[in-house]
């Protein structure tokens, strides 16, 4: 479960920007929200709501990339590879720093990482406990041009082998290819998203379209789920299915290649139509579910940028509905999202709901609707963001 994060120098993030999903005490106990370690309340859901280019996107990237850094970066940089973070184009020459609270097997966990494109300056994973109390820390110090790394007995990894961890890689990353049990719990943390380091791909597109079909293929049930939901959801499908094909490509080689069919009944008899051939909101239903339902069944965190692409508001709402509802979220489930579909506005507390804007330096700041003074809880959310009373609006 995220509690809160902090990002600085990231993109069009300057300086520091700190969102908590807790909820405060007035908040109802119901199905939008979880309860916390500590006796508090955390959202099940984040909508980030904004302006074209006022850095919503930045601020999922950044739970992108530090999934990425903690479970990829040992074997996805080549030693000698710069690290792909950017920062914010006026402090080039300062280092990025982000941070994440976090909940995990029913404690509290606080990770910080602080790096430039050239390596890794500071890592540190904490466990609370009366007070948080650290159980590694790396730290590069340039004046012996080596890491200083500090390990508690629990995270039985080798201080000779940590000191030599690459500049561009993360000590969980690496610990993990070693078997350390702590850092393989961390690399198996639950996060699925369509954001990369260079932005969002399409849901609709044919690549996603077979690669989530292969992945379906391997898990009937969540396919008979997905299945069950598009055809709720009156797309004109009555069944989703998978076909194994042998494909042969130019030089020979055959490769197996899983079709997605969708299956319409007209007057009694039933027509295959390829996926390729449905609407793109069919296409970008059939690939979002095919991220969603894995997480929802076991727990985890999903990252979508523009949940509402190609999707109608009301298929939005019932993606949201997912997350909600205790029997389809049994494991407490969350979903952070960006969104220009603002009728789901009225669907969320304002403490779930960020708005998201850029100042005349073109800073990136970031609020929740409940710190804007004169938000009630019966007001029109929806109709008064519109309208531009809280700010986060296009100036057209």
């Amino acid at each position: 479960m995220l509690r809160q994060l902090r990002i600085k120098n990231f993109y069009s993030i300057r300086e520091a920007l700190e969102l908590s999903l807790l909820l405060n005490a007035r908040t109802p106990d119901d199905f939008r929200s979880i309860a916390t370690t500590d006796g508090q309340k955390a959202s099940k859901v984040m909508a980030l709501v904004g302006a074209n280019a006022s850095g919503k996107t930045n601020i999922l990237k950044m739970l992108a990339f530090i999934h990425w850094f903690i479970t990829d970066s040992f074997v996805g940089l080549k030693p000698d590879d710069s690290i792909p973070v950017v920062a914010h184009f006026a402090s080039e020459d300062a280092p990025t720093e982000f941070e994440l609270e976090f909940e995990l097997d029913n404690k509290r966990w606080k990770y910080a990482l602080t790096l430039t494109a050239q390596r890794v300056l500071h890592e540190s994973l904490h466990r609370y406990d009366y007070r948080y109390v650290y159980i590694f820390k790396r730290d590069w110090d340039a004046a012996s041009q080596r890491y200083q790394v500090r390990l508690k007995d629990e995270f039985d990894f080798s201080q000779k082998e940590a000191q030599k961890v690459r500049a561009n890689a993360s000590l969980i990353a690496t610990a993990a290819q070693y078997g350390q049990p702590l850092a393989l719990r961390l690399v198996d943390l639950n996060v699925k998203t369509n954001l990369t380091m260079m932005g969002k791909y399409n849901f609709n597109d044919a690549e996603q379209l077979f690669s989530a079909a292969e992945f379906l293929y391997q898990q009937p049930d969540i396919l008979q789920r997905l299945s069950q939901l598009l055809a709720e959801w009156d797309l004109g499908l009555s069944e989703v299915f998978i076909k194994e094909q042998t494909v042969t490509d130019k030089i020979g080689n055959k490769n197996t290649l899983y079709v997605p069919i969708g299956l319409h009944n007209i007057a009694e008899k039933n027509y295959e139509l390829l996926m390729l051939q449905e609407s793109s909101g069919t296409r970008s239903a059939f690939v979002l579910l095919s991220k969603v339902l894995p997480i929802l069944q076991t727990g985890g965190l999903v990252v979508i940028d523009e949940l509402e692409s190609d999707l109608h508001p009301h298929m939005v709402a019932a993606i949201l509905d997912l997350f909600f509802a205790p029997e389809s979220n049994p494991h407490n489930a969350q979903v952070i999202f960006s969104t220009h579909s603002h009728e789901v506005l009225n669907m969320l507390y304002k403490e779930q709901i960020v708005l998201v804007e850029k100042d005349a330096e073109l800073n990136t700041d970031a609020y929740r609707l409940d710190d804007v003074e004169g938000v009630r809880t019966e007001d029109n959310i929806y109709a008064k963001y519109m309208a531009g009373a809280y700010g986060a609006v296009p100036e057209i």
